[in-house]
C-alpha cells in the first residue's frame, strides 16, 4: 500500500474573526529557494490582530492568508542554485525578503518591494511545509533549539532598536512595556552594555518576568500622569535615562518616555498604537530629545 502523501496543514485567516485550519498544496522551491518542514512558531500580536480585526492599519486581509512569521524549520529540498544550505539543515527564517532590489533595499531600509510573511497579501509560514528565499534562511548552531530559533525574529527587533538608539557601555535605559518586545529590548540593552534598565508595565506578572531576565528596576503603572512616571523613573535611576524604548504604542507611555529622557537623549518608538497621538513636542525640542522610529530589523 502506498504511503500517504504528507499534507500541508496551514493556519489561515479569511477575515475578521474567521480562522481555519486548511490543507494547502506543498510548494516546489524555485532555483533560489528552499522547501522547509516547519517545526516551531511564535504567535505575534500581529497574527492575533489579523484574526480579531481583519486588518492592521492599511494592511487589510482581502483574501485567505496563512498566518505566522516567527519560525524555524528543517530544509527538505533545495533549489538548483543553492550552495550554502542542504537537506537536513535546521534554520531560522528571516520573514522579510526583497522581491527586487531597489535603492532602499540596498541601504538596508524598509521598501514596499519586500515580501513579508503574513503581511497582506503575502502568506505566512504557520504551516507544515513552506518555501522561502534561501538567502534569508540561517543555519542554527547545534546548541540552539528550534524553539530558540523561532524567537530569533522577535529578538532581532530588539537588536535593531538598540542599534538605532546607539546604546553603549554605561547607559541608563528606560523600557516602556514588559511584553515580549519589551523583554527582548531589555536583554539586548544589557548585552550592549547598559548599566541600568528600568521597565514599566501595568501588569505585575510581566514585571516579575522582566526582573527575572535582568531588569534592574521595575515600576508598575497605575493612574500616574506621564510627568509623574517620568519623575519616578528618574528617581529609580538617580538620573534621567539616555535612551527610552517605547514598546506599547500607548499615548501616555510615549509622553512619559519623552518627559523622562535626558537632554540630548533618544526615544525609540517601537510599539504601534493609534495613527495620531498627542506628544509634548516643545519639550522634546527644547531638550533636544531625538525621537526615532523603527520597523522590524535589518542586518541583525
Amino acid at each position: 500500500m502506498a504511503a500517504a502523501k504528507p499534507k500541508n496543514l496551514s493556519l489561515v485567516v479569511h477575515g475578521r474573526g474567521d480562522l481555519r485550519l486548511e490543507n494547502y498544496p506543498i510548494p516546489e522551491p524555485g532555483p533560489n529557494k528552499v522547501l522547509l518542514k516547519m517545526h516551531s512558531f511564535g504567535i505575534c500580536g500581529s497574527d492575533v490582530h489579523y484574526w480579531q480585526h481583519g486588518r492592521i492599519g492599511d494592511f487589510i486581509v482581502k483574501k485567505p492568508m496563512v498566518l505566522g512569521h516567527e519560525a524555524s524549520g528543517r530544509v527538505v529540498k533545495v533549489g538548483s542554485l543553492i550552495k550554502h544550505l542542504q537537506q537536513g539543515d535546521r534554520v531560522a527564517i528571516e520573514p522579510g525578503a526583497p522581491r527586487e532590489t531597489d535603492e532602499f533595499c540596498k541601504i538596508g531600509r524598509w521598501s514596499p518591494t519586500i515580501f513579508f510573511c503574513a503581511m497582506p497579501p503575502d502568506d505566512g509560514n504557520l504551516c507544515r511545509f513552506y518555501k522561502h528565499n534561501a538567502n534569508f534562511c540561517y543555519k542554527l548552531p547545534d546548541n540552539v533549539t528550534f524553539e530558540e530559533g523561532a524567537l530569533i525574529e522577535p529578538l532581532s527587533v530588539g537588536i535593531h532598536t538598540c542599534r538605532r538608539a546607539g546604546i553603549t557601555l554605561g547607559n541608563k535605559v528606560f523600557v516602556c512595556g514588559a511584553g515580549p518586545i519589551g523583554l527582548v529590548n531589555l536583554l539586548v540593552a544589557k548585552a550592549m552594555g547598559a548599566a541600568q534598565v528600568v521597565v514599566t508595565d501595568l501588569s505585575a506578572s510581566r514585571l516579575s518576568k522582566a526582573k527575572e531576565v535582568g531588569a534592574d528596576f521595575v515600576l508598575q503603572i497605575t493612574k500616574e500622569s506621564p510627568q509623574e512616571i517620568a519623575s519616578k523613573v528618574e528617581g529609580l535611576l538617580e538620573c534621567k535615562p539616555e535612551v527610552t524604548i517605547e514598546c506599547t504604542g500607548a499615548e501616555a507611555a510615549i509622553q512619559a518616555g519623552i518627559y523622562a529622557t535626558c537632554p540630548g537623549g533618544t526615544v525609540m518608538l517601537v510599539g504601534l498604537g493609534s495613527e495620531m497621538v498627542n506628544v509634548p513636542l516643545v519639550h522634546a525640542a527644547i531638550q533636544e530629545v531625538d525621537i526615532k522610529g523603527m520597523f522590524r530589523y535589518c542586518n541583525t
